[in-house]
C-alpha cells in the first residue's frame, strides 16, 4: 500500500487550513470595523451587517437559553471527526469529494472556533431583494454550502458512473 493511498483524499487538508484562516480573518476585521447591526451597503442587494449568532442556521435553537451552544460545539467535532476518517478513506483520485470535504470541513472548524471563543458565530453577510432578507451568514457558510452543493452532485450524478467504472475494471 502506497502512502497516498494511506492518505487518500487528507492531501485537501491545505483547503480546510485556507478556509479557516480567511474566515477567522474576515470575521475579525468585521468585528473590528463594523457597528452591531448597521448595514454598510455594497450592492443593492448586498450588505455588510455584523450580527452575532448563538443558534445554527437561520438562527435555529438562538434562543435556547445558552447549552445550544455546547451542543453545536460537540456536532462541529463529531462533523469534523467523521469528515478527516471520510476523507483518509477516499481515494486521491476523487478530487472532487476530497475539495468538497475539505471546504465543509474548513468552514465548520471556522465556525467551532467562534463558538467556542466567543459563544457564537459572528455572521456579517447580508444579501436581500427589496425588504426580504436572507439570514446572515460568513464565509465559513460559504465552503460549507459549497462543499455540501459538491457533495450531492457527486451523490446525484457521479458515483453511479464511478462505481460502474470500478465494476468494469474488475471484470477485466
Amino acid at each position: 500500500m502506497s502512502s497516498t493511498s494511506r492518505t487518500g483524499s487528507l492531501i485537501w487538508l491545505w483547503l480546510s487550513a485556507v478556509v479557516v484562516a480567511v474566515d477567522l480573518w474576515s470575521k475579525f476585521v468585521t468585528n473590528s470595523s463594523l457597528k452591531y447591526g448597521v448595514p454598510v451597503e455594497v450592492l443593492p442587494v448586498f450588505d455588510l451587517r455584523l450580527s452575532y449568532n448563538t443558534g445554527a442556521a437561520f438562527s435555529f435553537l438562538a434562543d435556547a437559553g445558552g447549552l445550544q451552544r455546547w451542543l453545536f460545539v460537540l456536532i462541529a467535532v463529531v462533523v469534523s471527526a467523521v469528515l478527516l476518517v471520510w476523507m483518509k478513506r477516499t481515494p486521491r483520485w476523487q478530487w472532487w469529494v476530497g475539495i468538497a470535504q475539505a471546504l465543509v470541513l474548513g468552514g465548520a472548524l471556522g465556525n467551532l472556533y467562534d463558538r467556542v471563543v466567543h459563544g457564537y458565530v459572528i455572521d456579517f453577510i447580508s444579501l436581500h431583494y427589496g425588504e426580504y432578507y436572507f439570514a446572515v451568514f460568513n464565509l465559513a457558510d460559504v465552503a460549507i454550502s459549497l462543499g455540501a452543493t459538491l457533495l450531492i452532485i457527486d451523490m446525484l450524478f457521479l458515483e453511479g458512473k464511478v462505481r460502474e467504472k470500478n465494476e468494469t475494471e474488475g471484470e477485466a
